[in-house]
């Protein structure tokens, strides 16, 4: 996808995990300026995985699913996973579930 699609995706992931966090993690998150990182994955298989191992530990965390959108050669309308959201949350939370990612060039 393109630059600009995967940022807002990710705009769409933050969000929507932002607003399944406790009230205790987003006062952490507004008062310690808000930290975020964009990283990758290889595959819609290890965004699904991702997701998944965030809820089973109970983070909080959202899925974004693109659908009805159509931009060849990505997106033909089909319902697509596009990007995962996660926190917010302590750093060291987010570790056990992003351990091995890179970061997004």
């Amino acid at each position: 996808m393109t630059s600009g699609k995967a940022a807002s995706q990710a705009g769409h992931a933050f969000l929507d995990s932002f607003l399944t966090a406790s009230p205790d993690n987003i006062r952490a998150y507004l008062d310690d300026g808000g930290t975020k990182i964009v990283l990758t994955v290889s595959s819609e298989r290890e965004l699904c995985d991702l997701f998944h191992r965030a809820k089973t530990a109970k983070l909080p965390c959202a899925m974004v699913v693109e659908e009805n959108h159509i931009m060849p050669p990505h997106f033909d309308g089909s319902p697509i996973v596009t990007a995962v959201g996660i926190g917010p949350l302590p750093r060291d939370q987010a570790k056990s579930i992003t351990k091995g990612l890179r970061l997004l060039k």
